[in-house]
């Protein structure tokens, strides 16, 4: 009996003894803490490039516990040449961000001129002209006079005014700017994807300097000694590239056949630069000749009929005609002057010459292109056809469709009316 009393209170004391270390012992449940996977892939070990201009070898141990993972044997791999080509092509980068920036304010600048310049002129022409009318049936005498001194002089004013706006050409200027702008924002682009897609060599450099160079002789920024003449004998399509340069895109070399190119892709281009020629780039010169011509008149019309108004306006009083010959021309002037600027003929005229420019160096690329012996040097033919597409604003189907177009009308000896471009 005592023995089972023993055991009872043997086991009700290791009972509670083991309650108590459970209670003592527990301990709360902690957070869990959320870990993001990156969500770009792992490059393979044998390709794994460190951004800090060192190649890592990763070495993988497998132990009896678990697998480490450790980085070692770090190997400098910086290229003086490369470092030095990266750090001249930001510098050209920034230079051409900067160029942006300035284009942009001047042409708003010149497009300010044209619309202050252009009310300006007319208000002045129809205010002497309205002077020269009321003089021509008030009485003689002092306030006659002091008519037609106001008129003369206003009439000189605007003559001298047109001169000096019809020589620069505010609209032109405008439009100048527009399309340099829109040129440094394409180079700009092109660095930055030429400085993320591949280390830049000294041949980029190179190539990105003639391009800066090239478009600030195509679009200068100073008006004296730099403008671009307005009234050239001859029109001529905008240059804005080197002429040495054969291609500005990065080659895509295949590692199988003739980087992409075959017979019938030239044939396809040949085809396509002789459509451009014959039709788009001539239609373009006759188009810019024709408004070059219009822009030569109507910029010797205004400020000869301003002169011919301030002449009539100083005889008024000695005959009806005098009256008649200064407000006639005045009125005529301020017509001319409106359709000029207001249309702004000479934005039509640079218009024009871009697009003309625009053809040729699409001919003068492509043919580069083609005419490089080896195929390895080439750009890949299938990224060559969808860029020239694309510049014509067509779909690759529609351009192998205009390229079989023109060569079916050469056998058939008929004309194909499709022009190559459908943007311009």
């Amino acid at each position: 009996m005592s023995s089972l009393q023993a055991s009872s209170f043997l086991f009700s004391s290791t009972c509670s003894c083991s309650t108590r270390t459970h209670a003592a012992i527990s301990i709360p449940k902690l957070p869990r803490i959320p870990f993001s996977a990156p969500k770009n892939p792992l490059k393979p070990v044998e390709d794994l490039n460190l951004q800090d201009g060192f190649k890592g070898s990763i070495l993988l141990e497998n132990n009896n516990v678990a697998n480490n993972t450790r980085l070692d044997q770090y190997e400098p791999i910086v290229s003086t040449t490369s470092t030095t080509a990266t750090a001249k092509l930001y510098a050209i980068l920034e230079a051409v961000g900067d160029r942006v920036e300035m284009h942009g304010n001047i042409g708003e600048q010149r497009d300010n001129w044209n619309k202050l310049l252009l009310n300006s002129i007319n208000m002045i022409t129809l205010t002497a002209a309205t002077m020269a009318g009321v003089a021509a049936g008030g009485a003689a005498g002092a306030p006659l006079l002091a008519l037609k001194l106001s008129s003369t002089l206003l009439f000189s004013a605007a003559t001298g005014m047109l001169i000096i706006m019809n020589k620069i050409q505010p609209s032109q200027l405008a439009e100048e700017q527009r399309n340099a702008t829109r040129l440094f924002k394409q180079l700009y682009s092109q660095i930055q994807n030429t400085l993320a897609l591949h280390d830049p060599t000294d041949t980029d450099v190179k190539d990105t300097m003639d391009r800066v160079l090239a478009l600030d002789e195509a679009y200068p920024l100073p008006l004296l000694g730099k403008m671009i003449e307005k009234f050239p004998d001859k029109f001529e399509p905008a240059i804005w590239w080197p002429k040495s340069n054969k291609s500005h895109s990065r080659k895509h070399v295949k590692a199988q056949g003739k980087n992409g190119w075959s017979g019938d892709l030239e044939e396809e281009m040949r085809v396509v630069i002789e459509v451009i020629k014959r039709k788009d780039s001539e239609d373009y010169m006759r188009l810019g000749n024709l408004a070059l011509k219009v822009n030569k008149i109507l910029a010797v019309s205004g400020p000869l009929l301003t002169g011919i108004a301030a002449a009539g306006s100083a005889f008024v009083g000695h005959g009806s005609w005098a009256a008649i010959v200064a407000v006639t021309a005045g009125a005529l002037a301020s017509t001319v002057n409106t359709f000029e600027h207001g249309g702004q003929v000479g934005m039509v005229v640079e218009m024009y010459r871009n697009s003309a420019g625009f053809f040729t160096l699409l001919e003068e690329s492509i043919e580069s292109t083609i005419q490089e012996k080896d195929f390895e040097e080439r750009e890949d033919g299938e990224m060559s056809e969808m860029s020239v597409a694309l510049k014509l604003g067509r779909s690759l189907s529609q351009l192998r469709d205009l390229a079989r177009k023109s060569t079916s009308s050469h056998i058939d000896g008929s004309t194909i009316d499709e022009f190559a471009s459908k943007l311009f």
